[in-house]
């Protein structure tokens, strides 16, 4: 029987904060991890062209999503990125438009629905643990979502979390809007987030995949908030 941790967005973030400060390259490390998942579930729909749709917000899981999506691009496959803030991370952007990723205007209420209908895989990066006061999405973000959830089930379209789910608290599962893209994998970074182990979050993560950054040591200080088996 395996016990699973789950661990508050606060004591990740301390668990994270040497390995940053010692300039170990986590994202890339993440966005590897990322891209190995991705190419999975390609494998199992049967095309390793994609396309993939990479739903971008303005922090770090933006930047998991656009440099997993440059590694891919980088091999073949097609990537479109729909940004659903005015700002993305700003290297993560450029490698993968050096890459050959397509980007889409989120206001394009066709050109995003178009994307959404001819992808293999839609990977969601739009909000991650630094968003856990206020989990829910607005504005831009929350259409693209609504008419991604619409396309994913109608088409049958896999779905990965990139982190945690957009939407979800990562500390205590809670879901104040239910405008969610549930996930058939969620490939979570350095510790699994106590909201993916908590209904109603758990309902919406699918498979969890963890990624090991190295933050056993720290964690190892820490009494998680949550852990099952």
């Amino acid at each position: 029987m395996t016990v699973v941790a789950g661990y508050s967005a606060a004591q990740v973030r301390a668990a994270e904060a040497p390995h940053l400060a010692a300039g170990e390259p986590l994202m890339r490390r993440a966005a590897a991890a990322l891209a190995s998942v991705i190419r999975s579930l390609l494998d199992d729909a049967g095309t390793r062209a994609g396309p993939v749709v990479l739903l971008v917000g303005a922090g770090d899981n933006g930047g998991d999503a656009l440099f997993a999506g440059a590694e891919l691009a980088q091999e073949g496959v097609g990537v479109t990125a729909i940004p659903t803030s005015e700002r993305m991370h700003a290297e993560g952007a450029a490698a993968a438009r050096a890459s050959g990723a397509e980007f889409v205007d989120s206001a394009s209420s066709s050109g995003v629905e178009d994307a959404l209908r001819s992808s293999a895989v839609i990977v969601d990066g739009i909000l991650g643990t630094g968003t856990s006061a206020a989990p829910a999405l607005r504005g831009r973000a929350r259409e693209v979502v609504a008419a991604a959830i619409q396309i994913a089930r109608a088409g049958g379209i896999p779905v990965v979390a990139v982190d945690l789910p957009s939407g979800i608290h990562p500390d205590d599962g809670t879901v104040p809007d239910p405008t969610v893209l549930a996930a058939a994998v969620t490939v979570t970074f350095g510790a699994v987030k106590a909201g993916l182990l908590l209904e109603p979050g758990a309902d919406y993560a699918g498979r969890i995949e963890l990624v090991d950054l190295g933050l056993g040591p720290g964690l190892a200080m820490m009494t998680p908030l949550v852990t099952t088996d």
